[in-house]
């Protein structure tokens, strides 16, 4: 008697859960709920302002200049590389290309990175060596692999055209133009270079429709099982920080700026994942051609040594938890309108 009632309320169970499936789809379809996610929704909400440093306040006369200065050929060496030329804003400000292309063709180490919200992103570079972005603006222009244009030729160069030299003249008033001014011009018009709420966005703002249940499922992975917000945190989805992940080569990243802490050997910044489904290849090398690559190199494929950040460990996910992971990511993705390349003065 007491196996017939078991076998009744097992098969009454069974019938229960088969009713709730139907209803809801099947259960890998069921995302978490808003209530389940509020404390990771609470920890990326976009910022409402760009932040300014003191020293070179922005406006709209400067954020021309250097708008022109950052896409004009005529500040590198053979006279056929802008800084667009590497951050094409139709290629989400990289060069679609797993290493950068410099001076006369020559390949560089590393992969582009973006600029988009490099307002938030200091220290700059892969390695961090740039502090600001001024700094960075400099670095690119007098690198012999890069633009290959001394920093006293870029003065004298920008100092020969007549419409730069009015244009420096009312922004940068009593002031001889120079290198710093230039960088702060170009500094200026990257900062507003800023991405626009994209489709996670306006979830996290009470747009439930806003993103599918993969990507609400994918989220939650991405916070706790998948271990991903350790690194990419906060609304950029980066920490700013320096993190060997495990890739294989001979490029010991942030250990050549700052030698002799073993813990920054084969480190890198942690990139934003902003409008990341547009910016392959990924990684410092380029090395892997799609977002379902990086996430298996973190699920398994990362090389094991000394230096290798606590964070990265076999993480065992699914086949299910891959694919929200990439729908998630797929969301952070937003329509930032176009660019009008500026009419360069005479």
């Amino acid at each position: 008697m007491k196996r017939t009632l078991l076998a009744v309320s097992v098969a009454t169970a069974m019938i229960c859960s088969a009713s709730v499936v139907s209803s809801a789809g099947s259960l890998a379809e069921v995302a978490p709920s808003r209530a389940t996610l509020a404390k990771w929704i609470a920890l990326y909400h976009r910022p409402t302002s760009v932040p300014v440093p003191a020293n070179n306040p922005m406006t709209a006369e400067k954020t021309a200049l250097g708008m022109e200065l950052f896409f004009d050929p005529r500040l590198s060496g053979s006279g056929a590389i802008s800084c667009a030329s590497c951050h094409n804003p139709g290629l989400d400000w990289q060069d679609g290309l797993a290493k950068g292309i410099g001076h006369r063709g020559s390949q560089l180490g590393r992969h582009t990175p973006t600029i988009i919200d490099t307002a938030w992103a200091e220290p700059l570079f892969w390695d961090g060596r740039a502090d600001t972005l001024e700094d960075q603006a400099k670095g690119p222009l007098q690198a012999p692999a890069e633009m290959n244009m001394p920093h006293a030729d870029v003065v004298k160069k920008v100092k020969s055209i007549a419409g730069y030299r009015e244009q420096f003249a009312s922004v940068f008033p009593g002031h001889e133009i120079d290198i710093d001014g230039v960088a702060m011009a170009i500094a200026t018009y990257e900062r507003t270079i800023v991405s626009a709420k994209a489709p996670f966005d306006r979830w996290i703002e009470g747009d439930d429709d806003a993103i599918s249940p993969s990507a609400k499922r994918g989220f939650a992975v991405f916070n706790d099982k998948a271990n991903c917000a350790s690194c990419h945190s906060g609304w950029r989805f980066s920490d700013n920080g320096f993190h060997d992940i495990g890739l294989t080569g001979d490029d010991i990243g942030r250990a050549k700026v700052i030698p002799g802490v073993p813990v920054l050997d084969h480190a890198f910044k942690t990139p934003s994942l902003r409008n990341i489904d547009g910016r392959a290849p990924y990684m410092h090398d380029g090395s892997m051609a799609s977002l379902e690559d990086v996430v298996e190199h973190y699920d398994h494929g990362f090389v094991q040594r000394a230096s290798l950040s606590p964070e990265i460990k076999t993480l065992h996910l699914s086949l299910q938890d891959k694919k929200d992971l990439v729908a998630f990511l797929h969301t952070l993705t937003s329509n930032d309108g176009g660019v009008v390349v500026p009419a360069l003065p005479h």
